[in-house]
């Protein structure tokens, strides 16, 4: 009798479980198939995008009149924004997938600068034009491509789900058709001659660190760095690790990692191979009880600046996160906010201590300046605000526009109501260049 019972209580446990097992096994491959559908979506867009983003580029090269040709690079800039949203979502991040991402941000930022402007005062000129065939032709290149691969992928079924466990797990397929196909993109893009997009793409680039280049200095030793690492940290340190950087890198520097006794926190910097300047630098602590204010924080963060050759900075921003006071430095040169020369710093507010630092803006925008005179007066700039905004600050200020030029601007901090605002009016030409919204406090919410 007992024994029955017990042969039927397993024998329901053996079902209830084998039952949940078929369930998990049903509910996981419904979450692989929904990727899978979403990566085959994401991919046969971006091939029908790339064939649209020919075609358009191809029709403006027979245009001659603002009113077809802004509309349609209007058009070409808004295809190439959903290309790259595209590529976006399909499991690309551990492939090297850059050159193509640049090749399509160069074709947004040249189309939106030429749609935007008044092409019947300023038509396009011969190089422009030069430009356009050069990223048709390229387009074309790519477009063949993505079709190869899109053929294949149809007629042997295959799935997007093994692209990213073969990039996952790192592992060398052979034959992995769709790898290979972005692979011969990526090549064939990287053989594109930089200079034929003019200043679009080059503007682009400086913007993701490429001024590293020209700083001032020798290029320094590992060892060289791990002392210049060991003088920027307040407390004694141990188990230094520099790693040179991989290939492939914009510019050259060295990764360290070591090891604050004080602390006992792990602390992590990059440095410049050219000069051996600190490009960021993180400790990994916890943070106890606050001890300070943002105050003597600011003071601390100037401080430690000063002392490692940091001159002429403005506090422009100042935050506390928890316990982490956050804060954000410019270059001020003869009265003028620098905002491209930007660098960032977090400090401790139990011990006042510095543990985070970030100055890659700053040294790939720092430079000697010819500051121009404005051509636009105080008054005439103020004549653009809105009249209901209560002006609390104002100076001349240099800022990076959309297209990635500095700009000389009247800079006024003022509220509208109870939010605050920060204006650049254009000291050239009086127009309006950027309108930032600043945060408010964040409420403190408190269980009843």
């Amino acid at each position: 009798m007992i024994r029955g019972i017990l042969i039927g209580i397993l024998s329901i446990a053996v079902i209830g479980s084998s039952y949940w097992g078929y369930k998990e096994h049903q509910e996981k491959n419904a979450i692989l198939v929904q990727a899978e559908n979403n990566y085959q979506r994401a991919f046969h867009d971006l091939t029908y995008r790339v064939d649209q983003l020919h075609d358009q580029i191809g029709g403006t090269l027979a245009m001659n009149t603002r009113k077809s040709l802004s509309p349609a690079l209007a058009d070409v800039w808004r295809i190439t924004s959903e290309a790259q949203s595209d590529v976006g979502q399909l499991p690309l991040t551990l492939l090297p997938f850059n050159k193509t991402e640049e090749f399509l941000a160069a074709i947004s930022d040249f189309s939106y600068r030429a749609a935007v402007r008044d092409l019947e005062k300023e038509p396009l000129s011969e190089k422009e034009y030069e430009t356009l065939k050069s990223m048709y032709s390229k387009a074309a290149d790519i477009q063949q491509e993505l079709r190869q691969v899109q053929n294949l992928v149809l007629e042997n079924n295959l799935r997007w789900m093994d692209v990213e466990l073969a990039l996952a797990s790192g592992q060398k397929q052979m034959d992995n058709t769709i790898i290979d196909g972005f692979k011969t993109v990526e090549e064939n893009v990287k053989t594109y001659s930089e200079s034929e997009f003019g200043a679009s793409l080059t503007s682009m680039k400086k913007n993701l660190g490429e001024g590293f280049n020209t700083l001032k200095g020798k290029k320094i030793t590992e060892q060289e760095a791990q002392k210049i690492a060991k003088e920027f940290v307040d407390n004694e340190v141990s188990e230094i690790k520099v790693t040179e950087n991989g290939k492939g890198a914009d510019y050259g520097f060295y990764s360290i990692s070591m090891h604050d006794k004080r602390s006992s926190a792990d602390i992590n910097m990059d440095i410049t191979k050219k000069g051996g300047y600190p490009i960021f630098l993180v400790q990994n602590r916890d943070i106890k009880e606050k001890k300070i204010g943002l105050n003597e924080a600011t003071e601390n963060a100037r401080e430690f600046l000063e002392d490692h050759g940091f001159e002429n900075l403005d506090l422009f921003e100042s935050a506390q996160y928890d316990n982490i006071g956050v804060f954000s430095f410019v270059t001020i040169e003869n009265g003028v906010r620098i905002y491209p020369d930007a660098l960032r710093m977090k400090v401790a507010l139990d011990n006042g201590k510095v543990i985070g630092f970030s100055a890659r803006d700053y040294l790939a925008a720092h430079k000697k300046r010819d500051i121009p005179k404005p051509k636009v007066s105080r008054d005439e700039a103020a004549k653009m605000l809105n009249p209901r905004l209560e002006v609390q600050e104002e100076r001349l200020s240099i800022i990076m526009n959309e297209f990635k030029e500095e700009v000389l601007c009247y800079e006024f901090l003022g509220t509208i109501d109870n939010d605050t605002y920060r204006i650049f009016i254009d000291a050239e030409n009086g127009t309006e260049e950027k309108v930032e919204k600043l945060k408010n406090p964040e409420p403190i919410f408190q269980e009843v």
